[in-house]
C-alpha cells in the first residue's frame, strides 16, 4: 500500500498543477474575472489528493493499516479516489459552465453530492482500518 499511496499523492500533484494551469489559461481566454468552481479545483486536488495521500502513507507506514485490515484499507483507497475524482470533475464542469455564462444543471450538484458521499464512505472505511490497527498495536 505504501507505493499506492505514494503514487496517488504524485498523481494528484500533477492533476492539481494541471488544474491550476487550466484555470489560469481558461479564465484568461474567456476574459473571466469572477468566481467559479475552477478557482478552487486545484486546491482541492492538492490538499485532498496530494497532502491527504501523504498523510495516509505515513499512517500506513506507522500503523500498518493494510496488514490489520486489508479489506477496509483497500475499500477506503478505491472509494476515496472515486469520491475525489467525481467531486473535482463536477467542479470542473460547474466552473467551465460559469465561465461560459451558462447555468449549471441541478444534476451537477447531485453528482457532486455523490462524490461527497463516496468520500464520507471512504473515511468510514479508513477509520475502521485505523482503529483495527490501533487495537493490534496496543497488544
Amino acid at each position: 500500500m505504501l507505493k499506492k499511496f505514494a503514487f496517488s499523492s504524485a498523481f494528484y500533484t500533477v492533476l492539481g498543477l494541471l488544474a491550476g494551469l487550466f484555470y489560469r489559461e481558461f479564465s484568461k481566454g474567456e476574459n473571466f474575472e469572477g468566481y467559479s468552481q475552477l478557482n478552487v479545483t486545484h486546491v482541492h486536488l492538492l490538499v485532498l489528493g496530494t497532502v491527504m495521500f501523504l498523510i495516509f502513507l505515513l499512517l500506513e507506514k506507522v500503523f500498518k493499516l493494510s496488514k490489520h485490515s486489508k479489506g477496509a484499507t483497500k475499500a477506503f483507497f478505491w472509494i476515496y479516489h472515486l469520491g475525489l475524482l467525481v467531486t473535482v470533475a463536477m467542479q470542473f464542469v460547474n466552473g467551465i459552465m460559469t465561465m461560459k455564462g451558462l447555468e449549471a444543471s441541478p444534476a451537477i450538484a447531485g453528482i457532486s453530492g455523490l462524490g461527497h458521499i463516496f468520500l464520507s464512505l471512504a473515511f468510514i472505511f479508513f477509520f475502521v482500518s485505523l482503529f483495527k490497527s490501533l487495537k493490534h498495536d496496543k497488544q
